[in-house]
């Protein structure tokens, strides 16, 4: 008897965490006897689309019966959630918020719907208890947010303002696409502006490790006596940022526990108990080093 199959769909191979996310899915599909198939959107959400309706309209016998998927749109893809909802196939979004997610579940209630992410706000809560420690006196910060209309780096950022408030810290925010070489990009962009240089440098932190190697490549190449400053970062992969705390190349991280085997464990569950799966599954970031 064939197994059943879940699809996987991520954002980029260019990026640890989306590694880390592939890797998860496929080790609980593993656990679980689920048959996985992952791809990669390069960040290009028409791409993803393209990837997603493959499946969505496949033959009957061909068809995963869920879709698990991190959306490179911020607005998690509330039609093609519905179209694969229409073809049978679960839809379980990772780290996006998704308003239409209810009201599938209502229409679907047999099909496994729902949302599984990270406390976004927590994670920009921590972010901001980092900067106040690094900066207990206050002072320039460089802050390099992913694609701002991504429930994901929107949440980072309140959570971060809602603790650095009144604490004399000023953000100069810049937006990337969640990869070392598009931090570098608009780093270096922002560098080669007069108004740069008149922006005294105190630290540089970014929404994910990779953003904040990006700045700090950047930063080496056009304003090196800005190395000094503290770096820091957000997904904290055990050969990722919290390498690179140890190696004081980052002043800190977040540690973000990856959301594709939990995704895949509920697919698994509701497979075997055909029992509604939970709406909204939030799993909890914690900081390296823990803060004091």
């Amino acid at each position: 008897m064939a197994k059943a199959k879940v699809v996987a769909s991520l954002l980029t191979q260019d990026q640890d965490f989306q590694k880390l996310q592939a890797a998860d899915a496929a080790a609980a599909a593993q656990r679980s006897g689920l048959d996985l198939e992952v791809v990669f959107a390069k960040n290009n959400s028409r791409l993803q689309i393209e990837q997603l309706y493959h499946f969505i309209h496949a033959v009957p016998s061909a068809r995963p019966v869920a879709i698990v998927v991190q959306t490179v749109a911020g607005d998690g893809l509330p039609r093609v959630a519905r179209d694969a909802a229409k073809a049978g196939i679960g839809w379980l979004l990772l780290n996006r918020e998704g308003d239409s997610i209810e009201e599938l579940r209502a229409e679907y209630p047999s099909l496994p719907i729902g949302i599984v992410t990270i406390d976004q706000l927590g994670i920009g809560r921590i972010q901001g208890a980092q900067f106040r420690a690094l900066l207990p006196n206050g002072g320039n910060a460089l802050y390099v947010q992913g694609p701002p209309d991504t429930s994901a780096a929107s949440e980072r950022l309140r959570g971060l303002h809602e603790v650095i408030a009144n604490a004399g810290i000023e953000l100069k925010i810049l937006n990337a696409e969640w990869t070392e070489a598009s931090s570098e990009k608009v780093v270096a962009l922002w560098l080669s502006l007069s108004s740069s240089r008149d922006y005294p440098l105190k630290l540089a932190g970014a929404q994910n490790d990779a953003m904040a190697l990006g700045a700090r490549k950047a930063i080496a190449t056009a304003r090196p006596e800005w190395l000094q400053c503290p770096f820091t970062g957000c997904d904290g992969l055990p050969d990722g940022g919290q390498r690179l705390v140890r190696e004081r190349q980052l002043a800190a991280t977040v540690i973000v526990p990856p959301t594709a085997g939990a995704a895949i464990n509920l697919v698994a569950t509701h497979a075997r108990d055909k029992s509604p799966i939970s709406a909204r599954v939030v799993l909890a970031p914690r900081a390296y080093p823990a803060l004091s």
